[in-house]
């Protein structure tokens, strides 16, 4: 036994295989040196011509045909036959293709999404109930982050099946506040005075102009609209100041925003009647 460990162990220290390893730390040193500079390189210049998207997909294709070439450099060094690899490497594509059809609609999907564009590396998405920054678009899906920082990776077939809106895609979005005042209240004063809040808002553009909307007679008062366009960058600066506004400027005016409630009629002509909670002695 120990006649065989020795021989062994004097096979795997001859000059033929300590050259062998030679060579091959010299490849995995040298290529992945060249890999790191080169995308590198790579990257820095495609930042500057091309969406930080197409960037990524072009560094990350660099980095595994790169891996790829040093992985068959390896092979070759300690002796592989590449014809003989190549063979098994086909039949275990051919059932691997067979196990893993999910990720090919993903990955056809991908391609789909990268070359129509419908979104780009942080644009803010809503996909069903969710909504976030997307954080990068891979072959197989897509990575957001949400606005109480959770990481979220959708599949991209998904994405093709799904209604996708992009929110940030335009430089410019209208906000809708949902107003509701009450019947006695007059609605040419309530319009003057929505315009007027809106006009008057820093966050507001002036062009195109904010504009109001009598959408309908509902159960518990006269439901507006106040359309307002803003850049998409502010808007949590226009909401929270146009709603506090808002708010201030109609108890100011005595404009009342009426809540659900319930008011008893005995007859078109009469008043409400006057309803009082009286506690009982126990």
């Amino acid at each position: 036994m120990l006649e065989i460990f020795s021989a062994g162990f004097e096979k795997v220290l001859s000059p033929d295989s300590l050259m062998i390893a030679l060579r091959v730390a010299i490849v995995l040193a040298a290529g992945f040196i060249l890999l790191k500079i080169m995308n590198f390189s790579v990257g820095r210049v495609t930042k500057k011509r091309f969406s930080q998207q197409t960037a990524m997909l072009v560094k990350k294709g660099i980095f595994y045909i790169g891996a790829f070439i040093i992985l068959v450099s390896v092979l070759r060094q300690l002796g592989f036959k590449l014809t003989a690899l190549l063979g098994a490497a086909g039949i275990a594509g051919i059932a691997i293709g067979f196990a893993a059809q999910t990720s090919v609609s993903n990955i056809i999907s991908g391609l789909f999404l990268i070359s129509e564009k419908p979104f780009a590396v942080g644009d803010v998405i809503k996909v069903g109930g969710t909504m976030g920054i997307i954080l990068s678009i891979d072959l197989l899906s897509v990575k957001i982050r949400t606005f109480d920082n959770l990481y979220v990776r959708i599949p991209n077939e998904q994405l093709i099946k799904t209604e996708v809106t992009n929110i940030t895609r335009f430089p410019i979005r209208r906000m809708n506040i949902d107003v509701s005042v009450s019947y006695k209240d007059d609605l040419a004063k309530v319009k003057d005075l929505l315009l007027d809040i809106a006009k008057k808002n820093p966050y507001c553009l002036d062009n195109p102009e904010p504009f109001f909307i009598i959408k309908e007679f509902g159960n518990h008062g006269i439901e507006l609209l106040l359309g307002a366009w803003f850049s998409k960058t502010d808007y949590v600066q226009l909401k929270n100041s146009l709603m506090e506004e808002i708010k201030n400027r109609f108890d100011e005016q005595g404009i009342e925003i009426p809540f659900p409630h319930i008011s008893v009629y005995a007859g078109s002509r009469t008043e409400p009647f006057p309803i009082q909670a009286v506690k009982t002695p126990d």
